[in-house]
């Protein structure tokens, strides 16, 4: 049975012969190998375009912005995994990138979609002010703003959008990402910084990359900390301590449920 709406039985992305392989349109071992790094590679494979230098350059910024960040819970449950299997490599990285939901990476995504529908509402006649507002008073939230740790800014962020323009990046997206932390800071009810997942997709929409797999960068940057942590969880195991711990920091309530 055929589920969800079909689309055309192709792919445009690759295809081989028994002594060839063309990825997008190029040789593989003529044209991309020896002459791409796999940043640029990765921005071939996903838009169909090899990168102009901002694109090249911005890319691996973000990457790095966002590949390590600690002990967070993806990577524990990854070294949890492995713990339990260490020959399961596969595995343990799977259940670190199965927690890359909305809270961990997926902000990337609900952030640079924000940042579209506030340019079409700006584009329409309203202010930022008007948005910042109107979320404030329904009780809202500004997905990318507020950190944990990070106050009051995030130095990844600033960082982000100071080399944005620094290097002149063209573009409605990073100055619209500025009206928003100035309009957040004279308008909300507290301090909220702007944090890292916010800064990258302004940059990743006005370097035209598509909206479709903004997630894609965390998610591929956070896989080069998954394969770290493992590395270094198979010869300096604390899996097991990590458990421990949270067995350790939970008291039973036998009521809890009621």
């Amino acid at each position: 049975m055929q589920i969800g709406k079909a689309g055309k039985a192709t792919t445009s992305i690759s295809t081989a012969t028994p002594d060839s392989i063309t990825v997008r349109g190029h040789d593989l071992v003529s044209d991309l190998m020896g002459h791409l790094s796999f940043g640029e590679y990765f921005f071939l494979l996903t838009t169909g375009r090899k990168p102009t230098e901002d694109q090249r350059f911005f890319l691996d910024v973000l990457l790095v912005s966002i590949a390590e960040h600690g002990l967070v819970p993806t990577n524990q449950a990854a070294r949890m995994t492995y713990a339990a299997d260490p020959d399961f490599l596969q595995g343990a990285v799977a259940a670190g990138l199965l927690g890359c939901g909305k809270v961990i990476l997926g902000t990337t995504e609900t952030a640079g979609a924000f940042l579209q529908d506030a340019k079409a509402r700006i584009d329409a006649g309203e202010t930022m002010d008007d948005i910042i507002a109107a979320l404030r008073d329904s009780g809202g939230r500004i997905p990318g703003f507020g950190h944990p740790l990070h106050k009051p800014v995030d130095p990844r962020a600033q960082r982000i959008l100071s080399l944005a323009e620094e290097r002149g990046l063209s573009g409605p997206y990073v100055p619209l990402a500025r009206a928003t932390e100035e309009a957040v800071g004279r308008l909300w009810s507290r301090p909220l910084p702007m944090n890292v997942s916010f800064a990258i997709p302004a940059v990743l929409l006005d370097l035209e990359f598509p909206p479709a797999v903004l997630k894609a960068v965390p998610i591929l940057a956070r896989t080069a900390s998954l394969l770290a942590h493992l590395a270094e969880e198979s010869g300096n195991p604390i899996g097991f301590t990590l458990a421990h711990h949270a067995e350790q920091g939970i008291t039973f309530d036998p009521e809890g449920g009621q």
